[in-house]
């Protein structure tokens, strides 16, 4: 019988992960879609996206996965804290490499967002696994940060002077498809760690979370200097906060 409740659990972790996963890739490819259809009102929307998105991914770290995570492991801000610095060395290595040929500097920022959704990947089933709630919201805030990073994707390739269509087709497979990739992969390592092992886990996921919050999405958002996107940046925060105080902490 407790061999049959641990399935079910096991069972049940994965579709959480998998169907996380999945709308991800979906609505990345939505906003593929819809800077190609409708670019114009696209890319208004995008600064309320991501501020929104940060807002979630800033606030799970900091409040649930991160306290979690040293619960687990009393060493797990080593793990965080190689986590913000994986993302800053990768986005240090590929901005060498952008600016100096169009064609380059769509391809690196592709290849570096392709490296960034895998992580995204990774991150949903590390978070399953401590918890459903540290699952949900991080889910929540990098699956609502996609529908910008699909539409950026594709952008940034047409920067490199790919076409219209080869951008859209090359966006796809770069942005969305990395992260389910990237959540089945990691899903048969992951789900056999024990505790503490998935404790430095979350510390690294936190770390990534706040870099992606913090350094990455905010300072793009506010690159458009769109008005009420503070509005939607603590919107964000606000839903972290009363799905942890619903939950009862």
């Amino acid at each position: 019988m407790d061999n049959y409740s641990v399935v079910i659990s096991v069972s049940t972790t994965f579709v959480w992960i998998a169907a996380f996963a999945v709308v991800a890739a979906v609505v990345n490819t939505i906003g593929i879609v819809a800077i190609v259809r409708y670019r114009e009102q696209a890319e208004r929307s995008l600064p309320f996206f991501m501020c929104f998105a940060a807002g979630v991914l800033l606030t799970t770290p900091l409040v649930l996965a991160f306290p979690t995570a040293v619960t687990a492991h009393p060493d797990a801000g080593f793990g965080a804290l190689a986590g913000f610095l994986f993302l800053y060395l990768s986005n240090v290595v590929i901005a060498r490499y952008t600016g100096e040929e169009t064609l380059a500097f769509g391809v690196t920022a592709a290849e570096g967002i392709g490296i960034h959704s895998l992580v995204d990947g990774v991150v949903y089933t590390v978070t399953f696994n401590i918890s459903l709630l540290t699952g949900v919201l991080a889910g929540t805030g990098l699956v609502v940060h996609e529908l910008a990073e699909g539409a950026i994707t594709y952008l940034v390739l047409l920067k490199g002077s790919f076409t219209e269509r080869t951008a859209a087709v090359y966006a796809f497979f770069v942005a969305a498809a990395t992260t389910p990739l990237g959540a089945f992969l990691a899903y048969p390592l992951v789900s056999g760690l024990g505790p503490r092992s998935l404790g430095l886990l979350l510390g690294f996921v936190s770390g990534v979370l706040v870099y992606l919050s913090a350094a990455h999405l905010l300072p793009e958002a506010r690159s458009y200097e769109a008005s009420h996107s503070t509005v939607a940046f603590l919107a964000g925060v606000g839903l972290a906060l009363f799905m942890v105080f619903a939950r009862g902490g």
